[in-house]
């Protein structure tokens, strides 16, 4: 599973670090977020959104923006930060794509995000699925934009592949953690082959994207070189977001970033030349995520950010 914790998991006593206020968040409100919880609760829709509560939910629903996941919701791996089960999955279910195509039009989504788990027991990685879902949300819904956030598919470059060939506007695939901790935070994955699916993915012709998690006992320094390894890769996207304990079995939170911290590594990202960089506190994987199809668009803000400042 490919997103980070949520907020509303978080157990202060077995972190045994405490919970700062900005790490509070608003309740969910708004006519457009009535109306998608309306039809995820009467046509018993799965969104990623709700089932993990994420703390951004009110806010992506009402712009228009749902996460679905596909491929079950038993994965292959036992990350230490991620609370879906491992275990072996069901057999693939071939009518998914285009369930997932109706849910999204249903829903009247504007952008759409998908994330599955890991199938590492497939030849294909779960690719086939991934491809034919892309394809049936794009023939049904030709007006919403759609971001993948894809697994590693064991950095198998046909796997890859059949995403780049499905064309969605964005894809995304999370690097997690700096590479020292990737063995104990992610366990079945590797930082450098993370680095070269996004590679592979950005020489494809894909907008690309990824997302780091803070908190887990990584320094300023390393983060750093994480992001300059991903400019090398030419990512385009970055999103920046405290790490959040689901459970006491999973890693512990080491400590929580203040906000301060997460505007400076937005700087340092934007210098670096990302095109949009997405850092604080309760950012998710998908959080904004309908901004980060334009090219263009957080660079500017950027900018002209530091235009007015330097104009006080």
């Amino acid at each position: 599973m490919q997103e980070l914790p949520v907020v509303s998991n978080v157990n202060t006593e077995e972190t045994k670090v405490k919970k700062p206020n900005w790490l509070r968040v608003k309740l969910p409100i708004g006519e457009s977020y009535k109306h998608v919880r309306g039809l995820v609760d009467t046509h018993k829709l799965h969104t990623i959104c709700e089932s993990g509560n994420c703390p951004n939910m009110g806010e992506c629903w009402g712009a228009g923006t749902a996460t679905f996941m596909i491929l079950g919701n038993v994965c292959t791996r036992s990350c230490g930060f991620c609370a879906v089960a491992t275990g072996r999955p069901e057999s693939v279910d071939w009518d998914e794509p285009q369930r997932v195509a109706e849910a999204i039009n249903l829903m009247k989504v504007k952008h759409a995000v998908i994330t599955s788990v890991d199938r590492d027991e497939l030849k294909d990685g779960g690719s086939i699925i991934w491809h034919n879902t892309i394809k049936a949300v794009k023939a049904l819904n030709p007006e919403t934009t759609l971001e993948t956030l894809i697994p590693d598919f064991k950095g198998k470059a046909e796997d890859i592949q059949r995403v780049i060939d499905a064309a969605p506007e964005v894809v995304s695939h999370n690097l997690e953690t700096v590479e020292r901790l990737t063995r104990q935070v992610r366990i079945q994955a590797k930082y450098r082959r993370s680095i070269e699916v996004l590679r592979i993915l950005k020489e494809g012709g894909m907008r690309t994207k990824t997302g780091i998690m803070l908190g887990l006992g990584e320094t300023k320094e390393e983060v750093v070189q994480a992001l300059e390894d991903l400019a090398a890769a030419r990512v385009d996207v970055i999103t920046l977001g405290q790490y959040l304990q689901p459970t006491k079995k999973h890693l512990p939170v080491q400590r929580f970033v203040h906000p301060d911290e997460f505007a400076e590594l937005r700087e340092i990202g934007y210098e670096l030349g990302f095109d949009y960089v997405e850092s604080g506190p309760l950012v998710r994987s998908s959080y904004h995520s309908e901004r980060h199809v334009f090219p263009g668009y957080g660079r500017k803000k950027w900018e002209d950010e530091k235009a007015l400042n330097a104009a006080v």
